[in-house]
């Protein structure tokens, strides 16, 4: 890691916006000087519960997030320090017992969520990169991603989508957007967006290792 404060960078948005496809475009393109921690991994330890009462919990209400924990391990990685990042079991709805060992970086890409819903959160953000797409189309990628990698059924999905994803959406992730530095519609589709964001990234990436000032 080179001398200097690195960079860190929120990536917020609605469930299914293309954060993960915005998140790897920008990472392929500064690696090896950027790392991702996702927001997803530090969902609370429910083990404690039966799995019918996990699956009742409402994943997408900041409280089903420990973001003590996430502040604690982004302060130490922009710090220099490595960290066990924790790893999350989606079809058990609890904390997996593995975790991943996470070094710190010139360049520290968050994607979450509701990172920008947390103005604990928001405070460790140089840059706010909101990622704003339909709903429909969003719903559509979610239904896809869940049933397919998270070995959810698509009744499932649907009634999830009802009864919590899209309520809390309108209630906690769509108003963040008004934190955001940077809004970047169509996602990752947007490919001159994200090049202009990854243009901006190097730059002041670029400045903080050489320790010139903002400008």
């Amino acid at each position: 890691m080179s001398p200097g404060r690195p960079l860190v960078i929120g990536l917020a948005g609605g469930s299914g916006s293309g954060k993960t496809t915005v998140a790897r475009a920008i990472l392929e393109a500064i690696i090896p000087e950027s790392v991702l921690i996702d927001q997803d991994a530090y969902y609370k330890d429910l083990a404690h519960l039966p799995l019918e009462e996990r699956k009742k919990v409402n994943f997408d209400h900041p409280d089903a997030f420990d973001t003590e924990l996430m502040i604690a391990q982004l302060q130490l990685l922009a710090s220099g320090h490595v960290i066990e990042k924790p790893t999350y079991d989606y079809p058990a709805h609890t904390r997996a017992a593995a975790t991943i060992g996470v070094e710190p970086r010139d360049v520290i890409l968050v994607e979450g969520l509701l990172l920008f819903a947390d103005a604990r959160l928001r405070q460790l953000f140089d840059v706010k990169v909101y990622v704003d797409v339909a709903d429909d189309v969003r719903f559509i990628r979610r239904l896809q991603r869940d049933v397919v990698e998270r070995g959810r059924t698509m009744d499932s999905v649907i009634q999830q989508y009802l009864t919590t994803v899209r309520p809390m959406h309108l209630e906690f992730v769509e108003p963040s957007k008004r934190y955001a530095d940077v809004i970047l519609p169509e996602g990752g589709l947007n490919r001159i967006g994200i090049e202009m964001i990854i243009a901006r990234i190097e730059r002041e990436a670029r400045r903080r290792v050489a320790g010139a000032p903002a400008g």
